[in-house]
């Protein structure tokens, strides 16, 4: 038990440490590419916080837990939304760019119910992967050919790595997440089988919290340094790569069988709520500012979803 423990905080904390490193060689990068603090937000950044939550999903999903793939993704952008832009809230007022919601949050709503589209049979085979997969190049192909003019401005000025660093910093990062991901997925079915809870719970609460600490420092890290566009394209963005990307990917490799009905009969429709609920925050208020009472009312229902689960 003791050993689990030990094991499951190692791997948690080579994810957030694997990813920070892969978000900071990620963001050099896009420097140097001259890429805008929106495309940032939408592309690089949220591609490298959801590294945790993809290589956690092909790992369960190849241990025969697809429960905790999906789950994982689903609890994730519930997190995403619901502990991490709650939180940022209580520190800061936010101004969401019409942009965001026009394109970005449109496209979530519409990938959100076609990902509950490919749930009805309880599977998403490697046909449903390869049409997400194919969202994704979309996505991108979108974010970085049409919306890259939305903002001008650079993240920063200064590249501290050389090109060579920045790869030496990439596969040593993505490695040290691999090395992460089998630690902590393996601690987390031990510890369903051990205190008994589905791999549903465990990938909602544990797993989704877990993976959702990259997303969650990154934004606060943002809101710090005054870097609003990444803060609100990060959430947004990482919430369309975990499906497109995480679930995509994951069931291209193998076909992603739900054994437990509470991941399409409730969870799903709380991840779409709460992205709905955005929407509604947004056009509640005529400077489009979201301040610390909409972080509250996400946060206490967060805490209420997660009690209600458990």
């Amino acid at each position: 038990m003791t050993t689990q423990i030990l094991l499951l905080i190692s791997g948690l904390i080579l994810l957030i440490g694997g990813s920070n490193y892969l978000l900071k060689s990620a963001v050099e990068l896009s420097v140097k590419l001259k890429l805008s603090k929106v495309v940032i937000g939408l592309t690089v950044v949220s591609f490298a916080t959801s590294a945790p939550e993809l290589l956690i999903s092909i790992s369960s999903a190849l241990k025969g837990s697809a429960d905790i793939a999906i789950s994982n993704v689903i609890g994730s952008n519930i997190a995403n939304i619901g502990l991490v832009l709650g939180s940022a809230l209580f520190f800061t007022s936010i101004i969401i760019p019409k942009s965001n919601m026009v394109y970005d949050w449109t496209f979530l709503m519409i990938i959100s119910f076609v990902f509950y589209f490919f749930l009805k049979d309880y599977t998403v085979n490697r046909v449903e992967g390869i049409i997400l997969f194919t969202g994704l190049i979309l996505f991108l192909f979108f974010i970085v050919k049409i919306r890259k003019d939305d903002s001008n401005d650079d993240i920063s000025d200064e590249v501290t790595l050389s090109n060579l660093n920045i790869l030496v910093y990439i596969i040593i990062s993505s490695f040290v997440l691999y090395v992460g991901s089998e630690l902590f997925v393996n601690s987390s079915i031990y510890f369903a089988k051990y205190f008994g809870v589905s791999e549903r719970v465990i990938g909602l609460t544990l797993v989704a919290i877990g993976t959702s600490l990259p997303e969650l420092v990154t934004t606060l890290v943002a809101i710090y340094k005054s870097e609003l566009d990444i803060s609100i394209g990060n959430i947004i963005g990482s919430n369309i790569f975990n499906i497109l990307a995480v679930i995509g990917i994951t069931s291209i490799i193998t076909d992603l069988n739900i054994l437990s009905d509470g991941i399409l009969e409730f969870d799903i429709y709380v991840m779409i709520l709460f992205s709905f609920v955005l929407l509604l925050f947004y056009l509640s208020t005529k400077k489009r500012l979201l301040n610390t009472y909409h972080g509250l009312i996400y946060f206490i229902c967060f805490i209420a979803y997660y009690i209600y689960i458990i």
